[in-house]
């Protein structure tokens, strides 16, 4: 074994084991959440340890189109790609022996670059640290299991299952739909396995063919780079098996969407007590502050939480989806949940955001909301208990809207970094503004021969 292979983690040095590994795909998450980079021989890899990438893949639009740089000229200047060894892992499903880097990006000078995602979640992380906290999230993925579709003007629909018929709706916990498609959820544990992730628990959601797999609470950082990771072995999965795995926020008409919940809780450094609770067991102050913070903010951060125009189409009533602010106990119909927990995982489920977010910046935008909470010390509204599906209107119904409330946020933007809001809310008005010139089938339908 050469040096670099010794700061791998164990998941990768056994997937290595008696095997002469090929190559190391070098890897960045981008505005998107796609990954970047290049894929090089191991051992050209062995013999360097940086790489560089052009900043210009964070003007990126998910169409392949440049955004204009906020900043000024477009000179596309070089960032240095650093590997994190700890992310590591095996890419199980390519032909050679391959594994898969998380890179970090700098600058020329060595300063991490403000407007990567990956460092955008890390400064958040650092400013709970800085105030003695650590914060703890654990994701839950929702998506679907749809048949190809290789014609966009198409509508997508549910896969063919192993009886023969078209995986079917309203068919939430049940054990025999997940199996119908059981060939990709065993391909997903293979994977996952081989990659060294640990899968919480996998169930059938109320789509057809939306299945949800939750992960283990742990490190923010760490989490977004397990999403980041197993959005792509997910669609290398279904792959296999003639389907496909969209992660679109809602991308069957007459279907719930998909989200990506959060649920949240906070440590003391020093004691690795949760903050959420006092020593007798009862809810604290910084609990309270912490649900006002989740109030007050997310309006401004539901640009990064559903950051494209289909996202806001999950956002409907009686869709399973919380469009609302209101926070209860056990309560699925607010936007913050209180799951039911000892006083030890006492915690908090934001459930706004969609499963299309970059996982970086989700949970970036999420704890920011929280991480203001706790500094303005504010009490939320009285709890929901009964059905928040029928409270006011909150929250932004468009993308535009949404970018409108980032931008006018002054702490929002100071939190996640201005000079990445800037940069973001430039790729993000070039995608509003190429959507607003696509002439949909319905306005042919009802304008063409009406109006």
């Amino acid at each position: 074994m050469t040096d670099w292979t010794d700061k791998l983690p164990q998941a990768a040095r056994d997937f290595m084991a008696g095997r002469r590994l090929d190559e190391v795909e070098c890897i960045v998450a981008d505005i998107a959440g796609v990954a970047r980079g290049k894929a090089m021989p191991a051992s050209k890899f062995a013999r360097q340890n940086q790489f560089y990438l052009p900043n210009s893949i964070f003007l990126q639009t998910i169409t392949g189109e440049w955004a204009d740089n906020p900043s000024g000229a477009f000179t596309e200047p070089d960032m240095v790609m650093t590997p994190d060894y700890s992310t590591a892992t095996a890419a199980p499903w390519t032909a050679d022996w391959t594994i898969q880097v998380i890179h970090d990006a700098y600058d020329q000078q060595g300063n991490p670059m403000p407007i990567a995602p990956r460092n955008v979640l890390k400064r958040i992380v650092k400013l709970y640290e800085d105030k003695g906290w650590k914060p703890v999230v654990a994701p839950e993925m929702e998506f679907f299991l749809v048949a190809r579709n290789i014609d966009p003007n198409q509508p997508i629909i549910p896969p063919m299952g192993r009886t023969g018929r078209r995986a079917a709706a309203k068919q939430a916990y049940s054990m025999s739909a997940v199996d119908e498609y059981g060939k990709v959820i065993d391909d997903i544990y293979d994977f996952a396995e081989a990659q060294g992730f640990e899968i919480d628990g996998i169930l059938q959601e109320g789509g057809a063919g939306q299945v949800e797999i939750n992960l283990n609470h742990g490190d923010p950082v760490a989490l977004a780079d397990e999403i980041f990771y197993f959005k792509r072995l997910i669609r290398e999965a279904a792959l296999r098996h003639d389907c496909f795995a969209t992660f679109m926020a809602k991308p069957i008409e007459g279907e719930p969407g998909s989200a990506m919940h959060i649920h949240h809780s906070v440590t003391d450094i020093a004691t690795g007590q949760n903050i959420f609770s006092d020593d007798q067991g009862r809810e604290t102050p910084a609990f309270l502050h912490f649900i006002a913070g989740m109030q007050k903010h997310l309006p401004a951060a539901v640009a990064l939480l559903a950051p494209y125009v289909n996202s806001y189409r999950r956002y409907v009533p009686d869709f399973a989806a919380p469009i609302n602010l209101e926070w209860g106990r056990d309560n699925r119909t607010t936007g913050l949940r209180v799951p039911i927990s000892g006083p030890e995982a006492r915690r908090l489920e934001n459930r706004l955001a969609g499963m299309d977010c970059n996982p970086y910046l989700g949970i970036a935008a999420s704890l920011a909301c929280g991480y203001l909470g706790l500094l303005e010390a504010e009490n939320p509204r009285d709890e929901c208990l009964g059905d928040a599906y029928m409270s006011r209107d909150e929250l932004p119904y468009n993308l535009g809207d949404a970018l409108d409330l980032m931008m006018e946020n002054a702490a929002m933007r100071e939190v996640l970094g201005d000079e990445f809001c800037a940069v973001y809310e430039s790729v993000k008005r070039n995608e509003y503004k190429e959507f607003l010139q696509v002439i949909s089938p319905w306005e042919r339908e009802h304008l063409l021969l009406n109006v």
